[in-house]
């Protein structure tokens, strides 16, 4: 039997994370977490409730909310891999709205908030077999990964990806926008004081800019099949 590694693939918003992570969890047998898709639910979950919007940002009503926000992943066979359900609500498909987007960075600036869903992926991925995706699970879930990835692209790149994504799902919304989006959230993700956006050390870069996803996935699934056999 060969061996179990963990791997962790970090890098911007709109990279193809998530896509390249569950093509490689589902051609090795191992489980795949999107911990983005994990903010994205908390900041549903506090978006219904109205304590975060456009206007209102209050940090103390959010951390005492915190305790009544349960996150878990129930596998869906028709699509291979296990969508994000909050509170028992399949929110795969309403994590992923624009308005989601664009309230879930400041959400998972809060120092409280990551420590909580870091000790649930921390705990998931704790018998290795498992691909996580995320903006810090080289540097704090799993420092020690067996295989650390950081994905990177132009930033028009991942602004025109995520937009075709958004109009091929029939969202009403404009490229400006977007690309507006993409790179609010970068600065917030790699300017917070607890976690930032930052490439591991031992973490090998992949700019994606010019690559098909048939190209990205024989490239990592090659990087990840030569550390199993090591």
């Amino acid at each position: 039997m060969s061996k179990k590694i963990t791997i962790a693939i970090d890098g911007y918003s709109s990279t193809g994370k998530s896509t390249v992570a569950k093509q490689l969890a589902a051609e090795l047998g191992y489980v795949y977490v999107d911990t983005g898709a994990m903010y994205r639910a908390v900041t549903l979950y506090l978006m219904r409730k109205m304590i975060v919007t456009d206007t209102n940002f209050d940090k103390e009503t959010i951390l005492r909310q915190l305790p009544f926000i349960n996150i878990s992943f129930v596998f869906n066979k028709e699509v291979g891999y296990g969508e994000v359900h909050l509170n028992g609500e399949n929110v795969e498909k309403e994590i992923r709205l624009m308005e989601v987007s664009q309230q879930v960075s400041k959400v998972a600036a809060i120092s409280q908030v990551r420590e909580m869903l870091v000790k649930i992926q921390q705990e998931i991925g704790k018998n290795k077999a498992v691909v996580m995706d995320g903006r810090d699970i080289g540097t704090v879930v799993f420092p020690d990964a067996d295989l650390k990835l950081f994905m990177t692209a132009s930033t028009e790149k991942r602004a025109e990806r995520r937009y075709n994504e958004l109009k091929d799902r029939g969202d009403a919304v404009k490229y400006e926008d977007v690309l507006e989006n993409v790179k609010e959230r970068d600065y917030l993700d790699t300017t917070r004081e607890d976690s930032p956006l930052v490439k591991a050390e031992d973490a090998i870069e992949i700019d994606n800019s010019d690559m098909h996803l048939e190209e990205q996935f024989e490239k990592v699934l090659k990087l990840a099949k030569d550390k199993i056999e090591e």
